[in-house]
């Protein structure tokens, strides 16, 4: 199929994109791109395709924007129930971690997401999957994280492999059994930590060995924050899945600076991820090395909170920089990367060209992935959205409405 005529062909083609790189779209004005099957074969000028390609089956999409589809590299997206009535509380001066300490945050969630059955957490998930699908992420990372013990993350697990089996949208999953101390374990923070290292982690490495021995392990995340995880902690989970052989990330900074950033370039983590209140010297440390700084704008948004990641900052430093929605029922319920780069372009002060390579080439990079999805290449998965925008920049300037016409997803067309 010889898709053509596109305003702007959006390729982002090259490596992720580092410091004062960020924004290097690679527009191809009346651009067409050739997929066959699952893959793009070509990308180039209209007249150019459509000369070298006569017998190509077309889709004219004359007037609209073609682009990789979304990259959404940090969601929590798998839970059952909401949290509606915590939102209400935050309107009346209560804060995240009050009301966490109150019982309330994660623990909430786990009560719900523990008592449900795989069928209604599956079927809680996949509204939500069609959601971020239709808005235009072909590609998301989803963490456990509400089960908080061994069978309960277990079922998690199941759900993401169903759930990514099922499609359309892809999956990178993520084991955060370390997203909270569970409700058993509260006061003995290191007794669960011991609990996650030497009972959790091996039964999810011999898990996965028997569910999905043809995936890559999926990553091992940990909540890193005063209050939750402290930095030594932090350290023994994801050496633990390091030696387990487990890719890592980190959440860390959100509240406090507690050094989740430097430890996760210490041991080469995939991404470090919020990096609200992140030192300049951990940004130095990040900009020289390849893990990823991811920001996700919704989160203080849906706080209510002044303070963003810095994102100028990493920038300038030369840092690798990311958005996501952190989709999450307390905090940030968002299934749209449309958002994320509008709020990235307001509050993180970036331009539309640097959120919407954020939000994919770098965004794959923040899920190990680059190599094969977050831009228009030749030999790379046929996974593009069609805007029903005539230039790149309507996203960001606008916002509380789906830009996304058509998605084509590993070359089979989805209309929105």
């Amino acid at each position: 199929m010889l898709i053509h005529s596109a305003s702007q062909l959006i390729t982002i083609a090259g490596a992720p994109q580092r410091g004062a790189e960020l924004g290097r779209l690679g527009v191809i004005e009346d651009g067409a791109v050739l997929i066959k099957g699952d893959t793009i074969a070509d990308v180039g000028s209209s007249q150019a395709l459509r000369t070298q390609y006569p017998d190509e089956s077309t889709l004219d999409i004359s007037g609209r924007v073609v682009m990789p589809g979304f990259v959404d590299p940090h969601t929590h997206a798998i839970w059952a129930g909401d949290r509606s009535a915590e939102f209400e509380m935050r309107l009346q001066g209560k804060s995240y971690m009050e009301i966490m300490a109150a019982g309330g945050g994660i623990a909430s969630t786990v009560r719900a997401t523990r008592a449900a059955s795989l069928k209604v957490l599956m079927n809680e998930t996949r509204q939500r999957l069609q959601r971020m699908f239709s808005h235009g992420t072909t590609t998301a990372e989803v963490k456990t994280g509400y089960g908080l013990h061994s069978a309960a993350e277990l079922r998690m697990l199941l759900a993401l492999l169903r759930l990514d089996l099922e499609g359309p949208l892809e999956i990178a999953a993520t084991f955060l059994g370390a997203h909270a101390v569970a409700p058993e374990y509260q006061g003995r923070t290191d007794d669960y930590v011991t609990l996650v290292c030497d009972t959790m982690l091996p039964l999810v490495k011999g898990w996965w060995h028997n569910h999905a021995p043809f995936h890559c392990y999926p990553f091992v995340d940990v909540f890193c924050e005063k209050g939750v995880f402290d930095l030594d902690q932090s350290r023994r989970i994801l050496e633990a899945s390091a030696r387990l052989g487990f890719p890592l990330k980190i959440h860390a900074d959100e509240f406090a600076n507690i050094g989740g950033a430097s430890l996760a370039v210490a041991l080469n983590a995939i991404s470090a991820d919020h990096l609200v209140a992140t030192s300049a010297e951990d940004i130095q440390m990040l900009a020289q090395s390849n893990t990823v700084a991811v920001a996700l704008p919704c989160t203080p948004f849906g706080l209510a909170e002044s303070h963003y990641t810095p994102a100028r900052e990493i920038l300038e430093a030369g840092g690798l920089l990311a958005i996501a929605t952190d989709l999450n029922p307390g905090t940030a319920w968002c299934e749209s990367m449309q958002f994320a780069i509008a709020l990235a372009c307001r509050y993180l002060h970036l331009t539309p060209a640097q959120a919407i390579a954020a939000a994919t080439i770098n965004a794959a990079a923040a899920i190990d992935r680059s190599d094969r999805i977050g831009s228009l290449e030749p030999g790379k998965q046929a996974d593009l959205i069609v805007l029903d925008i005539p230039d790149y920049r309507h996203l960001g300037y606008r916002f509380g409405t789906n830009l996304v016409q058509t998605v084509i997803k590993k070359g089979r067309i989805y209309p929105i």
